[in-house]
């Protein structure tokens, strides 16, 4: 029952970020947990003969894991010259206050009183990119380059170019919130390269946004599946207290 509510708690989280741009679902994975062996499998049943299944009594179930699915979201024209979406692997990289690099899917970016094109939160994405205040214009390539127009010119200048990070296990990466990520010992190392590059990551798209990619009627009808299971549990521990009454109440 306690696996269960997990499970529940995840799904939970998962629709509720439902329309969080960039977010990607986790999956809880169970395992069965250890087993009393009345009769161990292969024991001796005679001189010449083992045991051929054995008896062994399993303890419950308990969450091992809820695995991030990084698949591809859908992706929103918005229209917007800043957002941006990675049409295959990899991930933005974005410097946080206290000078770390944090990796998001995100591409809902802005500029802030500087030019500098920063996150939501203010946060500037890495390698620091500056458009003037007076430009007309901002174009984004699928290789990342960001150029700008200014006004009486007709030749657009370049401003800096755009990086993603790419890792050979995303799933092992630490979620923080606000839809960012850290690296760990079992995500390995950012690779990070040229939109489009050779290192396998994928090309930017202007003026679109990746919305998440939680699917509304799969978690309903894993929702459905946890809660059955959740009641068939509480049915099964009434059943064992019914039999111990009926234990208790032979003695009467």
């Amino acid at each position: 029952m306690n696996a269960q509510q997990i499970n529940i708690d995840n799904i939970a989280h998962n629709l509720a970020n439902a329309n969080t741009a960039g977010f990607k679902m986790r999956r809880t994975q169970f395992q069965d947990l250890l087993y009393q062996n009345m009769i161990q499998p292969g024991s001796a049943a005679g001189s010449q003969t083992v045991v051929p299944t054995g008896l062994q009594l399993g303890l419950g179930a308990r969450p091992a894991s809820n695995e991030v699915i990084f698949s591809q979201g859908s992706f929103q024209l918005t229209s917007n010259p800043l957002d941006m979406v990675i049409e295959g692997r990899g991930f933005f990289q974005v410097r946080r206050p206290n000078g770390e690099i944090a990796f998001t899917r995100a591409g809902n970016f802005h500029l802030d009183r500087d030019g500098n094109i920063v996150t939501g939160d203010g946060n500037p994405i890495e390698p620091q990119i500056t458009v003037p205040p007076q430009a007309q214009t901002i174009s984004i390539a699928s290789d990342g380059t960001v150029s700008f127009t200014l006004p009486g010119q007709n030749n657009a200048q370049v401003a800096g170019q755009i990086q993603i990070a790419n890792f050979i296990n995303p799933a092992g990466l630490n979620s923080i919130g606000n839809s960012l990520f850290m690296p760990t010992d079992a995500s390995g190392e950012p690779t990070v390269a040229i939109p489009g590059g050779q290192e396998g990551v994928g090309t930017l798209m202007q003026g679109y946004l990746e919305q998440s990619n939680v699917s509304i009627v799969e978690e309903f009808i894993n929702m459905i599946v946890s809660q059955r299971a959740y009641e068939a549990s509480s049915k099964v521990v009434r059943a064992a207290d019914e039999m111990y009454q009926q234990v208790n109440n032979l003695t009467r």
